[in-house]
């Protein structure tokens, strides 16, 4: 017997059909009913088709949050056609790596970001119909109009066969040195993934969820399709940046009934005044989810505080495994501290030593995870794919201790791996970049406590003898480099580093200089 399993283009059409004036996907501007969604997409699938895509191509979208998102996603997953969602906080050369390193065939960009794609342009050598652009009051030269193409193609399903386990999006995620990489997700793993969520969280066609991380985010993607897949609404917060007063404004006047945030969103809605958070009505607003990065204890409680009628959830995921653990409402003060247990149809996690054998509760082992939405495996990246697998057993590195009821504690993630405002940032990176001044000697690159972003970043360096430079300079050359969220925000100059016996910068004693007297929360 054939298996049934509807990818999100599929289950989008069976909405436009069922309930097609119903509200599917809108911004802060703009809005679509299920069959106008249905209608747009089926017409952005032709257009790529007929610019010479076919099934199994790539295409880069460089887009802050916005409703071409939703069209865009819906679009690939008609035409078997693969999403490579780009971070818009890159710089020009790292975009052009991912770019190039998913070896793309055309590429769609919002109007203030064209720019950064024209700067590669040689490098990337497509023909210039393939340069989409939307946005703005005017198409450049160059370009061809979004809105163009859907007007001038056909509104109906393209010809591809799309199948579960063919890639749907491409999704580039850092190492801990080295280049990023591209996370392989299947339409069978989104899917999975959406009903998984469905049942974890208790969301169902009623539900509008407010999306305030990047749509190039894994957080966003993954709510998206869980949201849309069971007919609720999606609403894309298309702000560039997070406004803590207008972010609840809008979850008040929507009537959003869940949105998921990071601890430093939390932390600036907490620190708004008295006034402006009782002048909204959160009725309706069930469930919250807190992820990305360890919350403490006393924010949660202040959440709850301020939302007195929703749930609070917390997860532990990633973009290769998508989520791992769910810590429930129930659950926040009981097993404070950990990110929960697994998810529903998810086999246990195994925590390992270096040998590979599994460590007893209690101890600390790397976390390996078994869920029915594993990523397929790197792009181009066998020997990588092969060290994130142990039989069917996914990991990205993180170490973590099972307590004796189950529940999962992180306790380092990704060895020395910076987590600030929800993004995770490398250090060897920027260290890489810092090494490379004429000035500097040597440096370490840590995460210092931030009450804003949770974790800053920070360059601690020791210069050459008879150089100098100064901070402003250490910043601007990381920013030119690596783009504002990998920057340090701050950079100290020491005499001289501690080493290990073996010549090694001890960035663990470094580290314990700003986090005397704190817990630092990975």
């Amino acid at each position: 017997m054939k298996e049934l399993l509807l990818n999100f283009a599929q289950m989008l059409e069976t909405h436009a059909r069922l309930r097609p004036t119903r509200l599917g996907a809108r911004d802060l501007e703009r809005s679509l009913s299920f069959a106008q969604w249905n209608s747009r997409a089926n017409r952005l699938a032709n257009s790529l088709v007929a610019l010479g895509l076919e099934k199994g191509d790539r295409v880069g979208v460089l887009a802050y949050n916005c409703l071409e998102w939703a069209e865009i996603y819906a679009a690939t997953a008609k035409s078997g056609i693969v999403a490579v969602p780009v971070n818009f906080r890159l710089s020009s050369p790292e975009i052009g790596y991912i770019l190039q390193d998913a070896g793309v065939s055309a590429v769609i960009a919002q109007d203030e970001l064209h720019p950064l794609i024209d700067a590669i342009r040689p490098a990337l050598d497509l023909p210039e119909s393939r340069y989409v652009h939307f946005g703005g009051k005017s198409t450049p030269h160059g370009w061809s109009d979004y809105e163009a193409l859907i007007a001038a193609a056909r509104d109906g399903r393209p010809g591809a066969i799309v199948l579960p386990d063919d890639p749907w999006t491409l999704m580039y995620t850092s190492g801990t040195t080295g280049n990023p990489k591209g996370v392989i997700r299947s339409h069978r793993g989104m899917a999975m993934l959406a009903l998984v969520t469905e049942l974890e969280v208790g969301i169902g066609p009623d539900d509008d969820a407010l999306l305030v991380m990047p749509m190039c985010h894994a957080n966003s993607l993954n709510f998206f399709c869980s949201f849309s897949y069971c007919g609720g609404t999606v609403t894309i917060y298309s702000r560039r940046n997070f406004d803590p007063a207008h972010a609840l404004d809008v979850l008040g006047r929507i009537g959003s009934t869940f949105t998921s945030l990071v601890p430093t969103h939390y932390i600036m809605l907490l620190g708004l005044s008295s006034r402006e958070k009782q002048v909204h009505d959160l009725g309706r607003m069930k469930k919250l989810m807190i992820s990305s990065a360890a919350a403490r204890a006393d924010t949660k409680r202040a959440i709850m505080e301020m939302f007195p009628s929703s749930g609070l959830f917390e997860l532990y995921g990633s973009s290769e495994a998508g989520w791992v653990t769910m810590l429930h409402p129930h659950e926040q003060f009981t097993h404070l501290g950990t990110v929960g247990r697994e998810c529903i149809g998810s086999g246990p996690i195994r925590l390992l030593d270096d040998a590979g054998n599994e460590v007893p509760d209690g101890q600390p082992g790397e976390l390996f995870s078994q869920t029915p939405y594993t990523f397929n495996g790197y792009w181009n990246q066998p020997d990588k794919t092969r060290e994130a697998f142990n039989d069917q057993a996914c990991t990205v590195g993180d170490m973590a201790v099972r307590d004796e009821d189950g529940f999962i504690r992180l306790v380092d993630r990704k060895k020395d791996m910076i987590i600030s405002g929800g993004f995770n940032v490398y250090p060897n990176e920027i260290e890489q970049i810092i090494w490379g001044h004429p000035a500097v000697q040597d440096c370490a690159v840590i995460g210092v406590p931030d009450e804003k972003w949770g974790e800053a970043v920070k360059a601690v360096i020791e210069l050459k003898q008879g150089s100098s430079t100064n901070s402003d300079e250490i910043i601007a050359l990381c920013k030119a480099k690596l783009g504002s969220v990998k920057a340090p925000k701050s950079v100290d100059f020491w005499d001289s580093l501690p080493r290990s016996a073996v010549g090694k910068v001890r960035k663990k004693d470094i580290r314990e200089t700003f986090w005397k007297g704190r817990t630092r929360a990975i």
